[in-house]
């Protein structure tokens, strides 16, 4: 692989680094203290075109190639992972969803809404008793002529307080994966009702919902892909939104990395910089190896995804590495700072809350070890 960025893909990740750095990253704290959703950052990855970013150009989009696409990811996650994760479920996990299942009349409808930001999406799988099991959801979606009627509900589903149309997954055959279809669902059909979710360890400012569906019908024009298709739908989805967090881990990793060097480099004790010891600079040797591992395996997957060829397994690898790494490097920043790494004056605190919820969603770390294994040893631990 060629680790060369081309002239587009420097300027792409300099264009957003230097936003992130005078927008976004300056307002982290106090939004993450105030658990504010940031506004200014939403407005302006529309006004920069950020959140059409991979979408493609004939809807209005950037078209982006899958490398820059995790340049920019990684960029806002050193910023904000708050920031991040509205685009990444925004593009990754639904609009993706949409050029790769449908039609053209679907694509016409969301993905120009979609480019602007008239629409942002959200992505309905997690239910209160189904994470790791999405095959067992509960959700239903009864066809009724030319329209279904889906009833559930959703948990801990980012942009569902703000999104414009709802990926969701719901039950429409008998049990297992085969029994789940995907829809898309605007979300001002009536019965799709959102409540926020407060009170997070971390990811204070992200906006994050539980979504009661009651009764909510849409037209049969609203299945994305074919009845049974929805478990396909969600798992192809997520091959793109693990690439996406462990390019926002690998960003995250890189603040931390960052805070540390600076902090020790100007923190005396014993009469010289902290950053002489030799125990210090293990922790930042650690973190420096970690952060440079976690961004070569995220970029062999998008190198995989750009030459049409499968990730699946390298997206898990590299989810599963970056998601653990970065709670490691948020862990050593605050060691590194002492004290002061326990109070929200410096970043590493939220970095450490922050990093830690990575390893939970998306595939938590275990069902990225089983994935792995199956695809190692041809032999699946799941049954």
């Amino acid at each position: 692989m060629d680790l060369a960025l081309s002239p587009e893909q420097e300027a792409a990740r300099r264009s957003v680094r230097e936003w992130v750095d005078a927008v976004v990253a300056p307002a982290a704290i106090r939004n993450d203290r105030e658990e504010r959703f940031p506004q200014e950052a939403l407005d302006g990855l529309k006004r920069d075109g950020w959140i059409g970013l991979t979408i493609p150009e004939q809807y209005g989009g950037g078209g982006a190639d899958p490398l820059t696409y995790c340049l920019v990811i990684e960029e806002l996650g050193r910023g904000d992972a708050n920031v991040r994760s509205i685009l990444s479920v925004h593009l990754g996990l639904v609009a993706g969803s949409i050029v790769r299942w449908g039609t053209s009349a679907q694509k016409e409808q969301w993905l120009p809404k979609m480019a602007s930001g008239e629409a942002l999406g959200c992505f309905c799988l997690t239910e209160p008793d189904h994470g790791s099991d999405p095959a067992a959801l509960e959700s239903t979606a009864v066809r009724e002529a030319d329209s279904y009627r889906i009833n559930g509900s959703k948990i801990f589903i980012t942009n569902g307080d703000i999104a414009g149309v709802a990926l969701v997954m719901a039950r429409t055959g008998g049990p297992g994966a085969r029994g789940v279809s995907a829809f898309l669902v605007p979300c001002d059909t009536a019965g799709f009702n959102p409540k926020p979710i407060h009170g997070k360890l971390g990811l204070r400012s992200c906006d994050t919902a539980e979504i009661a569906l009651d009764d909510v019908v849409v037209p049969a024009s609203a299945l994305l892909g074919e009845e049974g298709d929805g478990i396909k739908v969600a798992l192809s989805a997520l091959d793109d939104g693990r690439m996406s967090l462990a390019a926002s881990c690998t960003g995250l990793a890189q603040n931390a990395l960052e805070a540390m060097t600076a902090y020790s480099t100007q923190r005396e004790q014993f009469g010289r910089p902290i950053a002489g010891f030799q125990l210090i600079q293990e922790l930042i040797a650690d973190t420096a190896v970690e952060v440079e591992a976690a961004r070569m395996l995220t970029w062999r997957v998008a190198d995989l995804k750009a030459r049409g060829e499968k990730y699946t397994l390298a997206a898990s690898m590299a989810k599963y590495y970056a998601s653990e790494a970065s709670v490691r490097a948020a862990n050593a920043a605050v060691q590194v700072h002492g004290g002061y790494g326990y109070v929200d004056e410096f970043v590493v605190g939220k970095l450490l809350r922050d990093a830690r919820v990575t390893t939970l969603y998306e595939g938590t770390s275990q069902v990225q070890k089983l994935l792995i294994g199956r695809a190692v040893t041809g032999i699946s631990a799941f049954t």
